[in-house]
């Protein structure tokens, strides 16, 4: 059993910044592969970026490419996304997903966070 909990939304005009933590409740957190998803109102959640078991492999959306990293520090069990060069439409509730393996996972996860809202105003 895997718990998350996101932290760091809030609201930014667009152009800013915002880092959002996802910390992990688990034994073994290399044995994960970790990402980001967002869901906006009236949207399906989208896939937005990914990380391997030890941060060497990432992976993102082409909307966010260039603008947001995904990192993991493996002895805090927390994965990080610094999103910069904010826009509108990345308003959203960001979800923290995790999933055995060592690889990259864009799709499906089995252990979700609670989600953190990210508003852009413009």
């Amino acid at each position: 059993q895997v718990q998350l909990v996101e932290s760091g939304g809030g609201s930014v005009q667009a152009g800013g910044s915002r880092r959002l933590s996802c910390a992990a409740s688990v034994r073994t957190f290399t044995r994960y592969a970790m990402g980001w998803f967002r869901q906006a109102p009236g949207k399906e959640r989208e896939y937005v970026a990914a990380i391997n078991w030890n941060g060497g492999s990432t992976a993102y959306a082409d909307s966010v490419k260039g603008r947001f990293t995904i990192s993991r520090d493996n002895d805090k069990k927390t994965v990080y996304l610094q999103m910069n060069s904010l826009k509108p439409e990345d308003t959203a509730i960001y979800y923290c997903g995790s999933t055995l393996g060592i690889g990259i996972v864009t799709t499906r996860y089995d252990y979700w966070g609670q989600g953190t809202q990210v508003t852009v105003s413009s």
